[in-house]
């Protein structure tokens, strides 16, 4: 009878520290109120378009959000905190970008130019930022590596 895997031989499926852990669901929280934004916005910004509405790209960044929090979560990988960090910091920049410099109109992208603050903007704004910082201290703490001693190598084989 073939034996079923186990949590543990899943891709991502490590051992995680109470410390990550808590990384993690910030960084999901992070993330998950930027998709809730976004998404409860997008109707009201439908009517901003050139090829593509600015209604459109707040569902797009909603949606890519809301799959990074949920990844982050549970798929522990470089992978996910990558994409987790990607997204966040992606967001972020184009928010601060199109909050800053009158960009225009870019390709199909709508002018997007908004010059001014409201709850929502900076909500979202430390949303992303909690995020990309949470991300980045899971990759760092990924890149550590783990350590072994003598006799666990000796057990590794």
């Amino acid at each position: 009878m073939p034996s079923r895997p186990s949590l543990r031989s899943l891709p991502g499926a490590g051992t995680t520290t109470p410390a990550q852990a808590v990384l993690r669901v910030l960084a999901a929280a992070g993330l998950a109120v930027n998709a809730e934004v976004h998404a409860r916005l997008a109707d009201k910004y439908d009517s901003v378009t050139e090829s593509i509405s600015q209604g459109t790209l707040f569902r797009l960044e909603a949606a890519l959000a809301a799959l990074a929090a949920l990844l982050v979560l549970v798929w522990r990988s470089r992978l996910a905190d990558l994409f987790a960090l990607a997204v966040s910091l992606g967001g972020l920049a184009l928010l601060l970008v199109y909050r800053y410099i009158d960009v225009g109109v870019l390709g199909p992208f709508p002018d997007m130019y908004e010059p001014l603050w409201f709850t929502d903007k900076t909500v979202t704004v430390i949303a992303q930022a909690v995020s990309a910082l949470m991300a980045l201290i899971l990759l760092a703490w990924r890149g550590r590596g783990v350590r072994r001693g003598p006799r666990e190598s000796w057990e590794r084989g």
